[in-house]
């Protein structure tokens, strides 16, 4: 077998490697994708990539590896993002996650992609992380999912009510990054995040999770979610829950592996393949 990071998988003639350009529809916005579907008849199991907030690390070079590996990735915008029309808020992140889950599923597509209903996973970091997690726990029929830098909303919730500097300063770190974003504003996405409080606390999705393959990655030199905030508390519900196939990592790095991406897609390919 080739490795996916270094070697170009084999071409088919009759069924060759393609990259459509898909669109899903959600909450009246039309969500624009990047389908990378690999080459042979399949079908293909499927893994979907869920960017952060505000989304400029898009992981295209885990969705190439995962088309070379013989996974179907896909990577796609949330409304209100980038180009993409309507308001930008966290709950829409996980309306238009559950949106493109459901779209996946049509036959039609399908059928015109070669992809396998029965093994869909996704993969999310950051806001992502929380994204997969979430929809995950709300779609027992999702097979697998990872979360890397996982941002823990529902902890942060609970740190912005307890202390106003604290507060603030999310709002003003929400407020930097709305640069390709539209229809929100920092104030907004922290009283959002107040709003939905111990529901979107990612512990709590233990018991949903306890029976499929969880991966949580860490990361150690970040500021953005440090993993004793944001990591290492999931874990030891996970743990403690338990989740049976959970795998756990912290790596030393920062909040986009910048200097991990070749050990964030071995880790990645590693815990993919031991479910396939």
């Amino acid at each position: 077998m080739t490795d996916p990071l270094a070697t170009d998988p084999p071409g088919d003639r009759d069924f060759p490697a393609t990259t459509p350009a898909l669109t899903f529809d959600s909450g009246g916005a039309t969500l624009r994708g990047v389908l990378h579907v690999p080459a042979g008849r399949g079908p293909h199991p499927v893994v979907a990539l869920l960017h952060g907030f505000p989304g400029n690390e898009r992981n295209f070079d885990l969705a190439q590896v995962l088309r070379r590996a013989g996974y179907a990735s896909l990577v796609f915008h949330y409304r209100g993002s980038w180009g993409v029309g309507g308001p930008w808020s966290w709950s829409h992140v996980l309306e238009d996650t559950a949106a493109v889950v459901a779209g996946l599923r049509d036959r039609e597509l399908a059928a015109a992609h070669r992809l396998d209903l029965r093994r869909l996973a996704l993969i999310g970091h950051s806001l992502g992380g929380f994204a997969a997690l979430m929809t995950a726990a709300a779609d027992p029929s999702i097979t697998a999912v990872a979360s890397v830098a996982g941002f823990d909303f529902g902890t942060v919730a609970a740190l912005c009510r307890d202390d106003p500097g604290a507060r603030a300063r999310y709002v003003e770190a929400f407020e930097g990054e709305l640069g390709p974003l539209q229809g929100t504003s920092g104030e907004a996405l922290v009283d959002e995040m107040e709003a939905a409080g111990e529901t979107w606390r990612l512990a709590g999705l233990a018991p949903l999770l306890a029976d499929r393959p969880v991966l949580l990655i860490g990361t150690g030199l970040d500021p953005v979610t440090p993993h004793d905030v944001h990591h290492g508390p999931v874990v030891q519900a996970y743990r403690a829950q338990p989740v049976k196939k959970l795998e756990h990592h912290v790596f030393a790095t920062d909040h986009s592996l910048s200097d991990h991406r070749v050990t964030l897609a071995r880790t990645v390919l590693s815990f993919l393949a031991r479910y396939r």
